[in-house]
């Protein structure tokens, strides 16, 4: 059954604008664990703006206490890659961000940077660090991700939710299901993110029951400002429960 790893960005965000520990990253991390969610994930930009390095080590510790999963998103450049490979999260899924970007809006172009990406894998793989490479469902090089030393893609969804939105979805959730199976074909696991929500998460996943995990942050937290942290954590558990009977 697919995973459920909250994205805790935004909890991180709001710490940050008052300049203490309040939130504290850390206990609403192991709120979302204790209320059911499987894994934590967290993407330290360059600029730090929401979620820090400093955090890895601190999220690490917790999910190894709960046996969760950290999953650990991010550019992999110099800074990042030494707390990657220090901290050794349980996956750490590389993602094409320019400096300032202010969300993740596409992913690799897998021919322009095989180099960067095949000595990244590597590295992380020596590490013992499972690799998840962010990719567009276009992508016609999904396949060579495997190659690079990648286990897993993860699809950016954002497309498939503005799809949904639209109420015009069919055609999207056939493209979505197409690239997953290339990525299954080629012997890599398929992971999903970006603008999943509690109104479109069970029709992806019912129609390609291949997924292993969805990372949800923004939605997750928008939501629970509405039913409260619990309460929507066990909706999305129910949303995956029910696309998976």
């Amino acid at each position: 059954m697919t995973r459920l790893s909250v994205n805790i960005n935004k909890i991180a965000l709001l710490r940050n604008a008052r300049g203490r520990n309040f939130p504290d990253v850390r206990a609403f991390a192991e709120r979302c664990l204790a209320f059911g969610a499987q894994g934590i994930t967290l993407h330290p930009r360059p600029d730090q703006r929401h979620a820090r390095y400093d955090d890895v080590a601190v999220l690490k510790s917790l999910c190894v206490e709960r046996s969760a999963e950290l999953n650990v998103e991010g550019y992999p450049s110099s800074e990042f890659m030494a707390e990657v490979l220090e901290q050794r999260p349980h996956q750490c899924t590389l993602v094409p961000d320019a400096p300032g970007q202010i969300t993740s809006d596409h992913g690799w172009n897998l021919r322009a940077e095989e180099a960067l990406l095949r000595a990244t894998c590597e590295k992380l793989r020596e590490a013992g660090v499972r690799v998840s490479l962010f990719v567009d469902y276009d992508n016609v090089d999904i396949a060579r991700a495997r190659e690079f030393g990648a286990d897993r893609v993860e699809l950016y969804t954002e497309p498939y939710a503005e799809a949904h939105d639209s109420g015009n979805n069919a055609t999207m959730i056939e493209k979505f299901r197409e690239a997953a199976g290339r990525a299954t074909k080629a012997g890599l696991g398929v992971n999903a993110g970006h603008d999943l929500n509690l109104r479109n998460l069970a029709d992806l996943l019912s129609a390609i029951p291949a997924i292993e995990e969805v990372s949800i942050g923004h939605a997750l937290i928008v939501e629970s400002l509405e039913f409260g942290l619990e309460e929507v954590i066990w909706r999305y558990l129910g949303e995956i429960k029910r696309a998976a009977q």
